[in-house]
């Protein structure tokens, strides 16, 4: 009997089958998709965590502990792929004599590193000039001392005598602040800022430092071993998460006091696992909006033939069937339904997966893969029993209420719109989205400049309800217009039905209810496909914003530590081909306090005309006020949201900062007052930084120097203008296109090119209008013929009856 159905349905109702069955493909091909995708974001963003962590374990030994042992243990922990040691030595101070000056520090840091170490750790040290190996000087230190390698260093120590090194290269330490961490303390007493002067020697010459000191003041001795792992990990950043810090556990358990480890990897998956909800957005934002749409175009479709199917279960009920019977034939067929749909789906899922994102998988671990196919097969046998077997169902019992009755009670209005739940949707909607503004939400936050997420799925809500009761309120429109005001509607299309207008209003009129969800879906399609849109172009915006905000601008122009090069080479640059404009940016190092900050210093009437300054970077004012303000004003300063309140400062306090003057190399007192803040600038950190006027600090420095040219191609090809530049240049300056920036955009929640999943959004959103526009109005027609031919009997032509079916194609 389930088969002899079956065939029946395959032979006299193909086309209404068909349209069902890929109502459920187009939704399970839709969540596969954006599956694939949430577990590839997710993949991505493990290995982003991962690759930025230079040193994933410092294991530092306690003062008791055997350091040979120590390092033999950890050694041993499985994925550990290099464990090399590390001195630290405290400095009281430092000092260097050049042209008969002496310039000297406060106290420094002396490191003791391995032969072999940047290249086992090579994103810890950052060769700037001079050699790659013997005695290394953190760029600050040499700018503080003044010292060029070749130079000659005196580091101090208490209890003994100087030690003197010379200098062989200049280096900057991109991780210093996790390099320099005191291990073992909360994150609450982490030092603020990483220590100032910073001295690296090979272990030969540490070993004396050490030797010293080992005697009179072991206290200021301290040894670690620097940790790099395998990064064989879950691509689930949580998974990960857990896996590494379990990891870290048992060899700090195994090392039983002797040493504690300061987790750098942990932190970065940690950080990297609040990102990841990021996925979990984009799915509900890009992918559940249309799966609930397709299931809406497949119960649509599926009602299409409801009249049809009901005539059909009448007859087999006169015929003896029973209930239960008619239920598992529907049953059968909704499963049918479902089980096809959702193969043809996985396998276009599979195409659109490899097309798009060129990956067929979903996900690298094996619960990825099984759980987002076998969710989505799921969800195509909800969607398939959700549009045929459940209305079958509610029309049995409605036929037995209308068996006891002795008449027919006319027809009502569903029950939302008796009720107006499609107004109450919408008025708590509004509500919701109001409440959730007053309150400041945001998705993303940049405490000190590091972006990360906040979800709140409430404000998913507001959304989530209006585009429902949009979507009831369009049903309810679209039934008063075709209803009431179907003489309106006799009027509108009188110029392409003529003299048979008011006839194709009336036949609109009585199948209204098809008519209005047709228009219900193709609206709802559109709307999906504009929210894509809008979010894509915002998304992609804020990752070129990112990549700027990295690089300063197209193109950017470092200059190397010590450079004496003035603001007037920006014109030699801008004589290369493609090059309209060339800015030059200050970039000095300043006290404020005991904190040493970053300072740029900037010419504000035209800095804009070579990099993008948003609004959203400032506050206290748009870009263009504060730009202003600084122009109008020589001492005045912007300064970042972390020290205005580090410092408790107001609009117009006047802030002494200490400048290192190029005359004399001491540090003097620069009086600026605080305009405005500053949230982020082109190529200053996430944290903590000045904005000051380049004049005004050349002024008082008597040191104009330029550390970076930021260069506009005003469209050109930057990887062209920097390869011209280069060839320009030579090796006395980096210059860096805005493609290496993209490539190392600072936050994950950029770091996902959406571009794949942009194309297959639209895609899928412009073949959900396709079908509400086409596939249920001629699902409807189909069901029609009766009505057509009776007009056709009437003595109706061919040339009215395409008449009335344009009208009702123009209506929708």
């Amino acid at each position: 009997m389930n088969w002899t159905w079956l065939h029946g349905l395959l032979t006299r109702r193909r086309g209404a089958l068909l349209g069902t069955v890929l109502g459920v493909a187009t939704a399970v091909a839709l969540i596969a998709s954006v599956g694939s995708f949430v577990a590839a974001a997710q993949s991505s963003m493990t290995r982003r965590a991962t690759a930025g962590v230079a040193v994933d374990w410092q294991v530092q030994v306690s003062p008791d502990g055997d350091a040979s042992a120590v390092a033999n243990k950890v050694r041993a922990t499985p994925d550990v792929v290099g464990a090399l040691p590390v001195g630290f030595a405290q400095s009281s101070g430092l000092s260097a004599t050049n042209n008969g000056s002496t310039q000297t520090t406060g106290p420094g840091v002396i490191l003791g590193l391995p032969t072999g170490y940047a290249r086992a750790f090579p994103g810890e040290i950052r060769f700037l000039s001079g050699t790659h190996d013997g005695v290394l000087i953190a760029q600050q230190t040499a700018a503080n001392l003044h010292v060029v390698p070749g130079d000659t260093v005196s580091m101090a120590f208490a209890g003994s005598a100087p030690v003197t090194v010379v200098i062989g290269g200049v280096v900057d330490l991109p991780q210093a602040k996790s390099l320099f961490q005191i291990v073992g303390a909360p994150p609450g007493a982490q030092p603020s800022a990483p220590p100032d002067n910073v001295l690296l020697l090979p272990s030969a010459d540490f070993h004396a430092v050490q030797a010293t000191l080992g005697t009179l003041r072991p206290d200021l001795l301290k040894v670690q071993i620097h940790v790099r792992r395998s990064h064989s990990l879950p691509p689930d950043p949580a998974v990960s998460f857990v896996t590494e810090s379990a990891a870290a556990h048992n060899l700090e358990a195994r090392l039983a006091g002797s040493g504690r480890i300061a987790d750098n990897l942990g932190a970065a998956l940690d950080a990297a696992r609040g990102d990841s909800s990021y996925a979990t957005i984009l799915f509900l934002f890009l992918g559940l909006p249309g799966a609930v749409l397709c299931g809406i175009l497949t119960v649509a479709v599926a009602n299409a033939g409801a009249d049809r199917r009901r005539r059909e279960q009448a007859l087999l009920r006169t015929r003896g069937a029973s209930v239960r019977l008619i239920s598992r034939l529907v049953a059968v067929e909704a499963l049918f339904v479902g089980a096809v749909g959702g193969i043809i789906g996985l396998a276009l899922s599979t195409v659109v997966s490899l097309v798009a994102f060129h990956s067929i998988g979903f996900g690298g671990s094996l619960q990825s893969a099984i759980a987002w196919p076998v969710g989505a097969f799921f969800a195509g046998l909800v969607i398939a029993v959700s549009s045929i077997l459940i209305p079958s169902v509610r029309d049995f019992r409605i036929q037995a209420i209308s068996q006891a009755r002795a008449e027919v009670p006319a027809a009502r209005k569903p029950w939302w719109a008796r009720v107006y739940l499609d107004v109450i949707l919408m008025i708590v909607a509004v509500t919701i989205a109001l409440i959730t503004t007053q309150e400041g939400y945001s998705l993303v936050l940049a405490p000190e400049g590091v972006a990360s997420i906040q979800v709140n799925y409430w404000a998913f809500l507001g959304p989530g309800l209006l585009w429902i009761g949009g979507g009831l309120f369009t049903w309810r429109v679209v039934d008063l217009m075709l209803g009431r005001g179907r003489r309106s509607v006799s009027r509108l299309i009188r110029p392409i039905s003529g003299n048979l207008s008011g006839m194709a209003a009336s036949s609109m009129s009585r199948q209204r209810h098809l008519l209005a969800r047709s228009i219900v879906v193709l609206a709802l399609a559109l709307a999906f496909a504009a929210s894509t849109s809008v979010f894509n172009a915002t998304y992609l915006q804020q990752a070129e914003a990112d990549a700027q905000l990295t690089n300063g601008a197209d193109v950017a122009v470092t200059e190397p530590p010590g450079s004496s090069v003035g603001p007037g080479a920006a014109a030699d640059i801008a004589r290369a081909a493609g090059v309209p404009t060339a800015e030059p940016l200050q970039h000095r190092f300043a006290y404020i306090g005991s904190d040493l900050q970053d300072l740029f210093g900037v010419r504000a009437t035209t800095i804009r005309k070579a990099t993008s300054l948003q609004d959203a970077y400032f506050q206290g004012g748009t870009a263009t006020a504060l730009m202003s303000e600084l122009a109008a004003r020589p001492d005045a300063i912007l300064v970042s949201a972390e020290t205005v309140k580090d410092f408790q400062l107001r609009p117009g306090d006047l802030v002494n900062l200490r400048l290192q003057n190029s005359q004399t190399k001491q540090l003097t007192t620069v009086p600026f007052h605080y305009v405005g803040i500053a949230k982020e600038f082109p190529t200053a950190p996430k944290d903590s930084f000045f904005v000051a006027n380049a004049a005004y600090v050349s002024q008082r420095t008597g040191d104009n120097a330029v550390g970076t040219f930021l260069v506009n191609t005003s469209g050109a090809n930057p990887d062209a203008v920097a390869a011209r530049l280069r060839h320009a240049l030579g090796t006395s300056a980096t210059v860096t296109p805005i493609s290496a920036a993209r490539a190392s955009v600072g936050s994950s929640l950029t770091s996902v090119d959406l571009g794949g999943l942009s194309t297959v959004e639209l895609v899928f959103a412009l073949v959900l209008a396709a079908a509400a526009g086409g596939l249920v109005f001629a699902l409807g027609l189909s069901e029609r013929r009766r009505s057509r031919a009776i007009a056709t009997a009437l003595g109706a032509s061919r040339g009215q009856l395409r008449a009335l079916v344009l009208a009702e194609a123009a209506t929708l």
